[in-house]
């Protein structure tokens, strides 16, 4: 468990989760993903977990595993534990609890969210993978680069099972791809869709479109009450990795590197969506 907060972070502040991809570090993501930019302009701490090669050879988190991936086992209840220890170190909001990762890490962020979402408020899945699409290494690369064309009903199915008996109330999902993503191919970005739009009781349409420059497509879903609950976000031409965009604008972040693609930083798009910006 790594962390950081800004210095006089206030009490009663919001805290985000971070996972790192395969053959990366906690610092790795840390230093290239842009967070600790907006963590520092909007007062909220960051968690970053970090596996390695004693759990996995490649240092992914084993989100295809049942045993890691599930509430209350594993990898899954590592980071849950490192939410609860964030929280009683910094005095964090119980309310305002988010959580973000890359590829491996995006998939695990998919399981975070349904297996706790009475712990996380939102998140955001960047060129990761359905919830329930694997159970095994084996059916892993199969999802990775062929997701089953399952119906939005049947994805949803596979969070509902997940999350505690009687769950209600689901956490807003964005989802970032790259079109020309040959590692998670970008099908996975158009099941997540239909699994997170089919959570909330909405429909696969868009409530409306954006061009967020980068080439970058923004389809928003709105809830019954016109909020956006779900968001993608497609860049067009980016392979696999999470997208930055180094520079001082307010809207820029990050640093280009192995798996961190200079198009659209979306950890700001990522802040704007889950509100945090407003702190």
């Amino acid at each position: 468990m790594y962390t950081y907060a800004p210095d006089a972070l206030p009490a009663g502040a919001p805290l985000v989760v971070a996972l790192h991809g395969c053959t990366q570090s906690a610092n790795d993501y840390y230093a290239h993903s842009g967070w600790p930019k907006f963590a520092d302009t909007h007062d909220f701490a960051l968690v970053l977990p970090q596996t390695s090669s004693a759990n996995n050879a490649n240092s992914c988190f084993n989100w295809f595993e049942p045993g890691d991936s599930g509430r209350g086992r594993g990898e899954a209840l590592s980071i849950k534990q490192m939410v609860d220890k964030a929280v009683a170190l910094y005095g964090g909001d119980t309310r305002h609890i988010y959580i973000t990762g890359l590829s491996a890490g995006g998939a695990m962020t998919a399981n975070m969210l349904a297996a706790y979402p009475d712990v996380f408020a939102g998140g955001a899945i960047n060129s990761g993978l359905p919830t329930g699409c694997a159970s095994s290494v084996a059916t892993a690369y199969t999802c990775m680069h062929i997701p089953p064309d399952k119906s939005p009903v049947q994805w949803g199915n596979l969070v509902r099972s997940a999350a505690p008996a009687g769950t209600t109330s689901w956490p807003r999902v964005a989802i970032w791809q790259g079109t020309a993503d040959t590692t998670v191919k970008p099908a996975n970005a158009t099941e997540l869709r239909d699994q997170w739009t089919d959570v909330w009781g909405i429909g696969q349409t868009p409530s409306r479109t954006e061009n967020l420059g980068g080439g970058t497509t923004l389809s928003v879903f709105d809830d019954a009450s016109g909020r956006s609950a779900v968001e993608v976000y497609s860049i067009s031409g980016m392979g696999h990795g999470l997208a930055v965009d180094p520079g001082g604008d307010a809207r820029q972040c990050g640093s280009a590197g192995t798996y961190y693609r200079d198009t659209v930083c979306s950890s700001y798009h990522t802040t704007r969506f889950w509100g945090l910006d407003s702190n």
